[in-house]
């Protein structure tokens, strides 16, 4: 089907992303790449495509891939069937049924006599029946978009599929609709995504690094059990590397004080047998040159330990370096936080000076609920079913039309998925600053940094300059600094902006974490993995 050989990338400034990659895909062969945010996924995604160009190695693809970029504004001026590439196919088709039947429109069309049914069908597939092939991208969401593409497959039936991030627009059903199509696609698909469930309807995941491509047999499940078992033997590893350089560092001063004690011993008894001074000298130096092999030979020893105990904790995985460590919420488990009884919402202003219209309600039914101290909880809905007006009226911001809700006294923070507690116009010190309210010593608050990857060359950097991922290890490392836990956080569609390793990160930080959640996601996977009890529907 196609095979990598041997193959490098450089960026243009000659800085290099990636080499050594080899990689082959069989026929029908659904496939995973995983891997840290910049090690160049979706670049050699590009290069298969033949975006791009290699630097050095070997490409042999049999047929040419369909490849569907993570959707911006990049397609935006352009029409459906031109983004789709299908443009001057219909047309052909359109002027010969026209009965304007020349060479040119044959060759172009290519026999392909049911194109328009295909597209049809396609868009049918994925919920566009309404849309026009001649309307502008730009009049598109993000979610349609990427459901544009996703019906090209079906147009152009292609034998090798190349898909980036392809679930990051689509909603709940849309996802369902992906992960059957690629459960049944007889194409061979490569995949580049953070989507959980997405992964698991693939046969292999291949990690990819800055020096290679390693192979798991297996789904996104399956993947994380290999990795766990090897990091287990990476931590033994570890763990007795640590013991063997206590062990030799104890050998060493053991024998560097039994030779100290035998060398003062034996000048006491030649001083006593009243040896000669030249004799003494040379019996001194003897015994110098002595020690100093034997401590040579030791810090030798000692020294090559040393050295691979520090490779090793160079590999330490970055979310193990982490250490969350704050006090938990004071608040006792099962403390009543909130209580709802029959609330609801209007919305609107009023209209043609009709002011029932800003009484409509936002819920169909009054809502009615308690949240207790400790629990878990999950809100779902589709956009505009009232997620964030429910959670401002949790957190005291608002105050229903109707009904009573009834609140504890307790501290709450909220973080959205543009992270917007961080203030993009201070630089990452200064942002970890505002939340040192126990008043730190600079050094223990770099330390901190430090532990969340936040070295010396990000402490003045801009925090506009962040990516999500790293906005997101700095609202975690600001809530270690403030020390205290608050009672509930809230998280607004918190793994939108993330890759799969942050998103492991988060999920770690957050199982430390002992208060109140309340989490708005349409990731299953990442609910179940932070042990949400309850959801409330909207």
């Amino acid at each position: 089907m196609f095979t990598l050989k041997n193959i490098s990338y450089t960026h243009p400034d000659r800085t290099l992303l990636f080499d050594n990659i080899h990689l082959t895909v069989n026929p029908k062969e659904k496939i995973a790449l995983i891997g840290n945010n910049g090690v160049g996924k979706s670049t050699l995604l590009k290069l298969i495509a033949g975006v791009l160009q290699p630097a050095t190695g070997a490409l042999t693809v049999d047929s040419k891939p369909y490849y569907v970029p993570q959707i911006v504004g990049q397609f935006n001026e352009l029409t459906i069937a031109q983004a789709l590439g299908i443009d001057t196919k219909l047309n052909a088709l359109s002027e010969i049924l026209a009965g304007n039947v020349t060479e040119e429109y044959l060759t172009t069309l290519d026999d392909d006599w049911t194109i328009e049914e295909r597209c049809r069908e396609a868009l049918s597939l994925w919920k566009l029946d309404r849309l026009d092939l001649n309307q502008k991208m730009e009049t598109l969401s993000g979610g349609q978009k990427t459901k544009v593409f996703l019906a090209g497959i079906t147009i152009h039936q292609p034998e090798i599929v190349l898909l980036d991030e392809p679930s990051n627009h689509l909603d709940a059903e849309s996802r369902e609709l992906l992960y059957q199509f690629i459960r049944k696609s007889p194409s061979a698909i490569i995949v580049v995504s953070h989507d959980r469930t997405l992964l698991n309807q693939l046969d292999t995941m291949c990690e990819m690094s800055a020096h290679g491509i390693k192979t798991y047999g297996g789904n996104y499940d399956f993947y994380t059990e290999q990795k766990q078992i090897e990091n287990e033997a990476f931590k033994n590893n570890l763990l007795e590397k640590e013991k063997t350089l206590r062990k030799a560092r104890k050998t060493e001063q053991e024998i560097k004080e039994r030779q100290q004690k035998l060398e003062a011993r034996g000048s006491k008894q030649q001083k006593k047998e009243g040896t000669g001074k030249a004799m003494m000298d040379k019996l001194k130096n003897d015994a110098e040159n002595s020690s100093a092999r034997i401590k040579g030979v030791h810090a030798e020893k000692t020294s090559g330990i040393a050295q691979e105990l520090s490779e090793l904790r160079l590999q330490i995985p970055d979310k193990d370096k982490m250490k969350f460590g704050f006090d938990n919420s004071q608040l006792h488990k099962g403390k009543i936080l909130v209580t709802a009884t029959g609330i609801n919402h209007g919305y609107g202003t009023p209209r043609n000076g009709n002011p029932e219209y800003e009484n409509r309600s936002l819920w169909k039914q009054p809502l009615n609920f308690q949240i207790t101290s400790g629990e878990r909880i999950a809100l779902k809905g589709q956009n505009g079913s009232g997620k964030t007006t429910l959670i401002k009226i949790m957190l005291g911001e608002l105050t229903p039309k109707h009904g009573t809700i009834s609140l504890a006294d307790s501290k709450s923070v909220y973080i959205d998925q543009d992270y917007s507690l961080i203030n993009n116009n201070l630089s990452v010190y200064e942002q970890a600053q505002t939340f040192n309210q126990s008043n730190l010593p600079e050094h223990e608050v770099k330390i901190r940094l430090n532990r969340f990857l936040f070295t010396n060359e990000f402490w003045d950097k801009s925090c506009q300059r962040l990516s999500g991922g790293e906005k997101m290890r700095l609202m975690l490392c600001c809530l270690t600094i403030a020390n205290q836990a608050p009672d509930i956080i809230v998280l607004d569609e918190p793994t939108n902006n993330l890759d799969i390793q942050n998103i492991e990160i988060l999920t770690e930080a957050i199982n430390d974490y002992q208060g109140t959640l309340i989490v708005v996601s349409h990731d299953d996977y990442f609910l179940k993995q932070i042990n949400i009890a309850k959801e409330f529907a909207l």
